[in-house]
């Protein structure tokens, strides 16, 4: 399973990075928004600090103006994936991108069908948001490992990533049902790693060690 930080700041990115365990970053402009710097800015530096995909997201919402987008952030990088929302113009913008050979991203989905019709599109990846779906009282987990079965019964090769991601239990069930990528905020990144008890044994360990005569 690949990881993703959801995020636009640098600062996150390189100590998720420096665990050896980064596979790739997510960004939208509300995360952007948070930085208080230019967008394309932002998107070349973290497209220069990461060796895997980067996931810049369009503003427009109309065909043409996501192909032109899409065909500007890409010159950002050669690992720029343009992120476009899963409506009918997006669908189509995404059928352009990908014959073009870019990779695409599609955002926003609610449901397995959606899914479908992305992967059909040529999508690159598709992006199911589980916790925005749990909050309305919906199971997102469902909803993902549906994904997963309609694109093994197909051969589809779009890859799924786990997005609204709150907690390490949706990271455990993503990879359970075998979602390729979770994306994850940078608070879920550094609690995924802790427990209680590897902190308490590692005090019992260092406490014993200090017993040992020198």
């Amino acid at each position: 399973m690949k990881f993703f930080i959801d995020t636009a700041d640098i600062a996150e990115i390189r100590k998720a990075k420096a665990l050896g365990i980064l596979d790739g970053v997510t960004t939208n402009p509300s995360l952007v928004a948070k930085t208080g710097r230019k967008y394309v800015e932002v998107l070349t530096e973290i497209a220069k600090e990461v060796d895997g995909p980067v996931s810049a997201e369009v503003i427009a919402t109309e065909c043409d103006g996501i192909v032109k987008e899409g065909r500007e952030l890409s010159k950002i990088g050669p690992n720029i994936n343009i992120k476009v929302p899963l409506i009918e113009e997006g669908l189509k913008a995404v059928k352009i991108l990908s014959d073009e050979g870019l990779k695409t991203n599609v955002t926003l989905c609610f449901n397995s069908v959606q899914a479908l019709m992305a992967a059909k599109a040529g999508a690159t990846f598709i992006s199911p948001f589980v916790g925005r779906l749990d909050d309305i009282s919906a199971d997102g987990m469902e909803v993902v490992e549906e994904i997963v079965a309609i694109y093994d019964n197909y051969g589809y090769d779009t890859e799924v990533i786990v997005a609204s991601i709150r907690n390490p239990l949706h990271i455990k069930h993503a990879a359970l049902i075998g979602a390729h990528i979770a994306t994850i905020p940078f608070s879920v990144f550094q609690g995924i790693i802790k427990h209680p008890l590897t902190d308490n044994g590692l005090a019992k360990f260092l406490s014993d060690y200090q017993k040992i005569p020198k």
